[in-house]
């Protein structure tokens, strides 16, 4: 099993990782996760993340650095391809996410596969994030859209 943690992590013991012999979880130095978060690899989270309680983080996320995640957040990789009539979910495949450095996501929001989320950017209490988010913006609202744009 491969998970390494990098130095001074704060890791709640209820916090559970779900890896193998050839999925890595790697997680920086300085992380601090609440309790009931559950995490299923490959993932790769960067130095001084914070992780509120119970975040739901599936395969194929990779986390910047500085970045903050609120709770009950979910950052769902997971989808199947378009199967035939008699069972149209198909076969299981994990689109990545990758979530810029210094980004901030609010409470419950939820973060769909194959999104990009920008360096710097906010993603509001709530929302459901479908499409990728640029650089130091504020997104809210079902799907997300930019509602604000940030200074550097």
């Amino acid at each position: 099993m491969v998970l390494t943690i990098g130095d001074d992590a704060r890791i709640h013991k209820q916090v559970r990782f779900l890896h193998g012999e050839k999925n890595e979880i790697r997680i920086g130095d300085r992380a601090n996760f609440y309790r009931g978060t559950e995490i299923m690899a490959p993932v790769t989270i960067g130095d001084d993340v914070f992780i509120n309680r119970d975040a739901y983080i599936r395969p194929q996320t990779t986390i910047g650095d500085r970045v903050n995640i609120g709770p009950f957040v979910r950052v769902v990789t997971d989808t199947h391809d378009i199967g035939p009539h008699d069972k149209r979910a198909g076969a299981v495949r994990h689109d990545a996410i990758t979530i810029g450095d210094g980004s901030w996501i609010g409470a419950s929001a939820t973060i769909l596969g194959g999104v990009t989320i920008g360096a710097g950017s906010i993603v509001a209490a709530g929302s459901i994030v479908t499409s990728d988010v640029p650089d130091d913006v504020v997104v809210a609202g079902v799907p997300a859209k930019v509602v604000k744009k940030l200074g550097k």
